[in-house]
């Protein structure tokens, strides 16, 4: 299978995203000019250690759960478009003579690979798209190329292949993020243009942080911070299990006590990282601030938690949410929607590949 997340117009497909934590699919339609409706979507939790640092450990396992969550979607489609973690693709900008034809721009694509990939070549997925004209030169073209170890890829096809599911798109978590964004993007002054933006995506293991400038993204950085951390202080302060701990946290039930003493700490700690993850941005690049972050992954859904980043931060903070101006199919409630949106956001921007032009 090529590594294609830069291929054109799809066929009707779901969007997969496969986490530490859990396996969500999300399935979209068109409902007029530039407008989507939320078909349907499933949640399915994964056990402890299936997945670990975006590695697939436990393939049959995987493969499990992505059947039962497809079964619980309850749609026809089996074509999917799946994402690997940021960090198991190496991309990069090169600049080629305009107007090659594609044999010769294959070749030089695999040269300049050679020199930026620590690998053989035959051991890795490659693939490059033209991105248009360089800047500063009318001669030249930006290729974007980008590459992964083959059996990152293997993993994630085997597993959709063993649920009965048929690969389609092979993306990048942070491309797909990016483009669930642009439909944020509209809801924020000017529709992002000339704004700085953070998209923090806090899952169970890892804090992801992508800022964009213009659209564009400018800086990708992981810290390893999540909402085990909280779970596992559920489980020290109230003598539970890991799972009972897991489920506590999700339904609740838990001592008066639990707010105060456990999640308000957790959430303190969280909008610290958020700083420092700024911090290192403004060091490291020649920005000097941020106008809105947008907060993602299971974490975000804690209620009041923008408040919080907002307030340690100083930086104005929104929930993510890209289905807010999409129509609903009758599968679909839209108080839960809205609660599960900001961990949707990988699934959400997969989901959208069917509709590339």
């Amino acid at each position: 299978m090529r590594f294609d997340f830069l291929e054109a117009k799809s066929p009707p497909l779901i969007g997969v995203d496969i986490s530490s934590s859990s396996v969500k699919m999300v399935e979209l339609s068109e409902a007029g000019k530039d407008l989507y409706r939320v078909e349907r979507y499933a949640i399915e939790a994964l056990p402890k250690d299936a997945v670990v640092d975006g590695n697939i450990v436990n393939l049959e396992v995987v493969g499990e759960t992505l059947k039962r969550t497809w079964k619980r979607l309850g749609g026809r489609i089996k074509n999917v478009a799946l994402a690997l973690p940021s960090a198991a693709v190496i991309t990069k900008k090169i600049t080629v003579q305009a107007g090659l034809r594609e044999q010769e721009l294959e070749l030089q694509v695999e040269t300049e690979a050679n020199q930026y990939i620590p690998f053989a070549l035959d051991e890795v997925n490659l693939d490059f798209q033209v991105i248009g004209p360089a800047p500063g030169n009318a001669g030249d073209e930006e290729v974007l190329i980008a590459a992964s170890r083959k059996e990152k890829v293997d993993d994630r096809v085997a597993v959709a292949e063993a649920a009965g599911l048929k690969p389609f798109v092979m993306d990048i978590e942070s491309y797909a993020a990016e483009t669930a964004y642009e439909l944020i993007s509209r809801q924020l002054p000017n529709g992002g243009r000339d704004q700085t933006v953070a998209i923090v995506d806090i899952g169970a293991a890892m804090t992801h942080i992508n800022v964009l400038h213009n659209n564009q993204s400018v800086y990708l950085r992981e810290q390893s911070f999540g909402g085990n951390q909280l779970t596992q202080e559920i489980q020290r302060r109230y003598s539970l299990s890991a799972d009972e701990a897991e489920i506590a946290k999700r339904q609740g039930g838990l001592p008066e006590n639990y707010e105060p003493e456990t999640l308000q700490p957790f959430m303190d700690t969280l909008a610290l990282e958020v700083a420092r993850a700024l911090q290192f941005f403004f060091s490291s690049t020649q920005f000097t601030r941020v106008d809105h972050i947008l907060l993602a992954g299971g974490c975000a859904m804690i209620h009041g938690l923008d408040e919080v980043v907002a307030s340690r931060t100083q930086v104005s903070t929104m929930i993510a949410n890209p289905f807010a101006n999409m129509a609903l199919s009758s599968n679909v409630r839209p108080k839960q929607l809205t609660a599960d949106a900001p961990a949707l956001l990988i699934a959400c921007g997969l989901a959208l590949r069917r509709f590339d032009s």
